[in-house]
């Protein structure tokens, strides 16, 4: 990993293993702390903005990969990291313990096949969910129970990555599959969800 500086040359944070494939990055500004979805290696590494050797963070079963990719989307939210896994469908909750340490692995949401990043809708454990393969967007509600929310009829494209700031959603879409229209979306989220 490189730090940019603006009128700068990059700087190296970390030096990450060659044979994974860092695929998500997410930042605990509580901690100065960056998490990193390896999806090869199904693990969640852990290093200081500032540099230094990446710790393995997390290693669970839950993270590893079942045939292509693992872990990917990550985002630090409400006490814990929440780590999608494109094989395996699943949303996890990993708790950060006072002491930093990974807690128990637990499932959030299942069955969303292909899922790829996700992100929170506001301060709730509410998410948009990208399905890869599916050209959607699920809304996925604390209980596991989605709602498709946007679809190909939406201009989406293998959507790979989002992020929401305030009510807006912003999803790129990669064209993976379709190799048709990479493109960038925003939708209005709406309150309360």
């Amino acid at each position: 990993m490189w730090r940019l500086r603006p009128g700068g040359t990059p700087q190296r944070i970390a030096a990450l293993p060659a044979d994974g494939l860092p695929n998500g990055l997410a930042l605990d500004r509580r901690s100065g702390l960056l998490y990193i979805a390896d999806s090869v290696l199904g693990t969640v590494w852990r290093v200081p903005v500032t540099g230094g050797t990446p710790t393995k963070w997390a290693t669970a079963p839950e993270l590893r990969p079942a045939g292509f990719l693992g872990a990917n989307g990550i985002k630090i939210h409400n006490g814990a990291a929440w780590v999608s896994n494109l094989d395996k469908g699943t949303v996890l909750r990993i708790p950060l313990t006072c002491h930093g340490d990974a807690g128990p692995v637990e499932t959030r949401a299942a069955r969303l096949v292909s899922v790829d990043d996700i992100d929170f809708t506001g301060a709730g454990d509410t998410l948009l969910a990208a399905i890869n393969k599916d050209n959607e967007v699920a809304l996925v509600r604390p209980d596991g129970s989605r709602t498709t929310v946007l679809t190909a009829a939406d201009g989406l494209e293998n959507p790979t990555s989002l992020a929401v700031r305030g009510g807006t959603a912003y999803i790129a879409s990669g064209a993976y599959f379709t190799n048709n229209d990479p493109n960038l979306l925003f939708a209005h989220v709406k309150h309360g969800e």
